[in-house]
């Protein structure tokens, strides 16, 4: 009887040890359920705040949002366009008396619209004129926007430092062309 009585409080242990963790299962499950719940909530506030940014965005005046005629490059074609792109860098650097190494139009990305006049150029300047080039440039109109920049310094090696180096600067640039009936 002995051995039925420990056999019976074994079973009755593991029962015991199956109920709690059952128990335990069912209280993570539900503190789970509360945190999605609460994190649904917060997201769908954050999305009706951004609906009523936007509906309220969108009712603004068309208008508004319209650039200058001024901020486009103008021109009844795409080469037409890229050689005034390229005469405006030109007159650019000659203000900051910088050097034009070279200049050439890139080809267009997959990415880019069919509006875009891309061009890379490689000028000699002095860092205060190129701080000056940039600045004209991205402030500006037509508005020219840099796409990327490199700088070295030329024939640096065992030579001792220059205060104000001659800087070799390469541009990635991208303007927006609009036609123009010819």
């Amino acid at each position: 009887m002995i051995k039925a009585d420990r056999e019976v409080m074994l079973s009755l242990g593991a029962l015991g040890a199956v109920l709690v963790v059952c128990v335990g299962v069912l209280g993570f499950s539900l503190q789970a359920r509360f945190e999605a719940a609460q994190e649904r909530d917060a997201h769908s506030e954050v999305l009706s705040q951004l609906e009523a940014h936007l509906k309220a965005r969108n009712a603004r005046p068309k208008s508004a949002a319209v650039a200058p005629a001024a901020a486009f490059l103008a021109a009844s074609t795409q080469g037409l366009a890229g050689a005034q792109f390229e005469a405006y860098l030109q007159q650019r650097a000659a203000a900051q008396h910088a050097t034009v190494i070279s200049s050439g139009l890139d080809p267009g990305r997959h990415d880019d619209r069919s509006d875009s006049i891309r061009l890379q150029a490689t000028l000699d300047m002095n860092l205060e004129a190129l701080q000056r080039m940039l600045y004209q440039l991205e402030s500006g109109t037509p508005y020219v926007f840099v796409d990327s920049l490199s700088v070295q310094i030329p024939g640096t090696g065992a030579q001792r430092a220059v205060e104000d180096p001659l800087l070799r600067v390469t541009l990635g640039l991208r303007a927006i062309w609009q036609r123009i009936k010819a």
